[in-house]
């Protein structure tokens, strides 16, 4: 199953993550220091929250994939259609370790293509990243 995810810049976690799990309707799936994300069903969405002086901001896009086979796939298909990407195979961030590809819009917003491969202590970097 793939899923659309949403990175949000948040200025207080504790509030976010109190209004996300109202609004959705469930709790979140990893909270850590200035971060969570909610795996949430319906709609089915990964929902991200980095604390940031940014709060009310979009951090960045994505879509979560189940393999790092379709990473790899995606990745050969952005470059085929000529868009510039960048691959990050095993990298550790958002306390989680993944594989992804990385491509912007014409305005510069950050889209990602990304598979989980386990979980990590490594927390958010002040650039997107989840």
């Amino acid at each position: 199953m793939s899923r659309v995810q949403l990175a949000l810049n948040v200025s207080n976690i504790d509030e976010a993550i109190a209004f996300y799990s109202k609004a959705f309707s469930t709790k979140p799936a990893k909270v850590r220091e200035g971060y969570a994300n909610f795996a949430i069903s319906e709609p089915p969405l990964k929902l991200v929250l980095i604390e940031s002086e940014q709060g009310g901001t979009l951090n960045h896009l994505g879509v979560e994939v189940e393999g790092s086979e379709q990473v790899a796939a995606m990745s050969r298909r952005l470059v085929d259609e000529g868009l510039t990407t960048e691959d990050e195979l095993g990298v550790e961030c958002c306390y989680a370790r993944q594989d992804r590809v990385w491509v912007k819009d014409p305005d510069g917003a950050e889209w990602e293509w990304y598979t989980v491969l386990g979980d990590s202590n490594i927390p958010a970097k002040d650039t997107a990243c989840c």
